[in-house]
């Protein structure tokens, strides 16, 4: 179950998340969304209120990355099916895509799990984040059917196959390939009363392309179990499960950054950023809801 962190204005639970591993994995695809994570804090000036907290699954105690990195698993699979309800988030790492796909191995039945158990309990707020190629596994588990998506930008042909295969196997909505740094459904967000400074919203677009619709982002962590948020939440594809992805490996840091700010503040999102001197560039939201 969640742990719990105390701080001036009442508890703040540890948000619990799950990296799904599989043999040659991109390293960066890993390591990026790790360290975000780790710098992330309820309260920015308070290093003993970690927000996340992260769990490794793998098929194997040691998984090696394309790169030759091994690292170390803290569950199996199967212990990850047996855990997957104490999860909010799952992340999916790409890289060796094409023996994945050819032999229908993990992560896409975790994948599927977790998308199933949102569908069936959307009481609690769970978000899948893939990363880069790790979009092509959600693609072929069938969860972005009826969802905006984006992937590596060599590969959008590519998603679009899976995806347009999976809605023949489904029950034929598309997916809506964007080329944006990531994408993200179901979301939940505040408006803000101006919008001028809003830290989701693109004012601009350098290359002239559609601009953003995304909001604002909130505490939506706190705000999820309200019993407004989950009749909404539910009413929405695969029970209001957030779904994030993300373009190449950069966009990671990104996508990354943006599920902070959602699940836990927008100055906790800067000062990670800060913190990795890096310039958070924003994506799209899409099908979001106001709670």
């Amino acid at each position: 179950m969640s742990a719990i962190a105390e701080n001036p204005e009442g508890p703040n639970e540890v948000i619990q998340v799950l990296f799904a591993l599989h043999p040659k994995f991109d390293a960066l695809h890993f390591c990026n969304p790790f360290e975000v994570l780790s710098y992330a804090q309820h309260n920015i000036h308070d290093s003993a209120t970690k927000a996340f907290e992260c769990t490794v699954a793998a098929a194997a105690p040691g998984t090696t990355s394309s790169s030759g990195m091994t690292i170390k698993a803290d569950i199996d699979y199967d212990e990850a099916y047996e855990r997957l309800s104490d999860f909010d988030v799952l992340i999916v790492p790409g890289g060796n895509v094409d023996s994945v796909l050819k032999s229908q191995a993990e992560p896409l039945g975790l994948i599927t799990a977790f998308a199933d158990l949102q569908k069936q309990d959307f009481h609690k707020e769970r978000t899948l984040l893939s990363i880069d190629t790790g979009s092509l596994f959600c693609a072929q588990a069938g969860v972005l059917q009826g969802l905006a998506a984006t992937t590596h930008p060599d590969l959008y042909t590519k998603m679009e196959i899976l995806c347009k295969d999976a809605a023949r196997r489904g029950d034929l909505e598309q997916t809506d390939v964007m080329e944006e740094r990531y994408v993200v459904n179901n979301a939940r967000f505040d408006l803000g009363e101006k919008l001028e400074e809003n830290p989701f919203v693109l004012s601009k677009r350098p290359d002239g392309r559609r601009m953003s619709i995304a909001r604002k982002g909130s505490n939506a962590w706190k705000e999820s179990k309200r019993r407004e948020s989950i009749v909404r939440r539910g009413s929405l594809r695969l029970g209001g499960m957030r779904v994030i992805t993300s373009g190449g490996v950069a966009s990671g840091l990104d996508a990354t950054l943006y599920l902070v700010a959602a699940m836990v503040s927008i100055e906790s999102a800067q000062e990670v950023a800060r913190i990795l001197q890096y310039t958070w560039i924003k994506g799209v939201t899409v099908e979001g809801i106001d709670v």
